[in-house]
């Protein structure tokens, strides 16, 4: 039986109704509470990402903390501005009309977040939606339950139910329940491809929208121009960041056959730089998430040979970073989403090539490349559709909130952070003001004899 309410969240239809959360000042009071919430449980909030994830407070603090009041303090900033009506420019057939387009808040929406970076993915939605007059249903991960339990404390501390509602337990259940029952006005989903259908094909009986951050298999390309040294270091860093599993994180590296062997070496180099060489003691590595992903990722192991890594330990969640080579196309590990700390790395001989390599796996939800060559840049760029992604970098993308974060085709749809999380959160809604001091006859019958007229008008 699902934990959820239903009245609840008739209750809470209602309470949008009001109008109450519309306001600019109470929209910019509760992003102010949220702030002030999460300063005050930041040492709980990342004990519960330690717990879960085995994150270190520094990594605890850049990867999810962090963000989150970054932010919501540019909410705050440009709150005002991002829900002034905008003039826009009006057609001659409208003139001496004005135009202007407003944001509209959409209602009661559903915000569900994932176990991998749960306290983020969580909290990034919910400051849009608040910052665009929502009321919000919220479900975060039950995977990391820790995190799942501050997110619940912050949030039943400073909103009400009526307002913003945490949902706990099973996503399966629970999700299904709700959205079976009552029609939200919107759906924010972060996950995994399959679950991601699911929740499309639920919102599609009711037209509900719905925004889909997904996955996918997301290629980093080593061109032979590149500067290997510093693509080793970025590659590593975004790999193996919170042990791999990182929406955005490289899942295969195609490298030029010229500069494989020298790239491979600084790879293994860098791994043991950055994390000893025993991992499992590292300050700066974390653990898989629970047992049935460590058996999931350990089944990899055996589908290419190992060249760096591949040890594991069980009882610890623990698996070392590793490098892998000699793989099928058609094995698993080229065909599903790692999202773990293994690297596959294949060769290629021309851009044709690795560009049939990354077709089996299209729209990947980011694309990394390193090349010091603005005519390779750009050839790639054209020729990769992706969501988002770096040049000579990895991951960093994720926290420029002045870039649209979102997916293509299999990997989603929608995007969000800074102004485009508002953006998501409410609809665009055009109103055109027509003075009365200004009535042309030739907009009224009889129109006989006016067709050269019109059509310079239209033109």
């Amino acid at each position: 039986m699902p934990n959820v309410d239903m009245q609840q969240l008739q209750n809470m239809r209602n309470h949008f109704e009001t109008g109450v959360t519309k306001p600019y000042q109470f929209r910019k009071k509760q992003l102010q509470l949220l702030k002030q919430a999460v300063l005050k449980y930041e040492t709980e909030i990342s004990a519960a990402l330690y717990s879960d994830l085995k994150k270190s407070k520094e990594e605890a603090y850049t990867t999810e903390i962090g963000l989150v009041l970054s932010e919501i303090n540019l909410a705050i900033k440009n709150l005002s501005n991002w829900m002034a009506p905008k003039y826009v420019s009006t057609d001659l057939a409208n003139l001496p009309s004005s135009s202007k387009i407003y944001r509209d808040a959409l209602g009661v929406v559903l915000i569900i977040s994932p176990w991998n970076y749960p306290f983020q993915l969580m909290m990034n939605p919910l400051i849009g939606a608040i910052a665009g007059g929502n009321v919000a249903v919220i479900k975060p991960s039950e995977f990391a339950v820790a995190t799942a339990g501050i997110i619940d404390k912050i949030i039943t501390e400073i909103f009400p139910d009526e307002y913003i509602y945490c949902v706990q337990g099973d996503g399966a259940t629970e999700v299904s329940a709700m959205m079976q029952s009552f029609r939200f006005d919107h759906v924010f989903y972060t996950g995994s491809i399959p679950v991601g259908k699911a929740i499309y094909k639920m919102a599609a009986e009711n037209l509900v929208p719905v925004t889909l951050e997904l996955g996918g298999k997301s290629p980093c390309i080593v061109e032979a121009d590149a500067n290997l040294s510093t693509a080793a270091r970025r590659i590593v860093l975004g790999k193996f960041i919170n042990v791999g599993q990182t929406c955005i994180a490289p899942d295969y590296v195609l490298v030029h056959q010229s500069v494989q062997e020298e790239l491979i070496n600084k790879l293994k180099s860098t791994i043991e730089k950055f994390y000893t060489t025993d991992a499992s003691t590292s300050y700066d590595y974390g653990k898989i998430i629970n047992e049935k992903r460590f058996d999931t990722l350990v089944s990899y192991l055996n589908e290419g040979k190992i060249i760096f890594g591949g040890n594991h330990d069980k009882s610890k969640l623990f698996i070392a970073p590793t490098l892998i080579d000699n793989i099928s196309l058609d094995s698993s590990l080229m065909k599903e989403e790692i999202f773990g700390p293994i690297l596959p790395i294949i060769s290629y001989s021309t851009q044709e090539e690795a560009l049939q390599i990354i077709k089996q796996n299209e729209n990947p939800l980011a694309f990394y490349l390193f090349t010091t060559n603005k005519k390779t840049e750009n050839e790639w760029i054209k020729a990769v559709p992706f969501g988002g992604g770096c040049i000579n970098n990895a991951d960093w993308h994720f926290t420029n909130h002045n870039l649209p974060f979102g997916g293509v085709g299999k990997s989603g749809m929608g995007a969000y952070h800074g102004k485009f999380t508002f953006d998501t959160f409410t609809r665009l809604k055009g109103v055109l003001k027509t003075p009365n001091w200004f009535d042309p006859f030739i907009k009224y019958p009889s129109f006989k004899g006016r067709l050269k007229l019109f059509k310079w008008i239209f033109r």
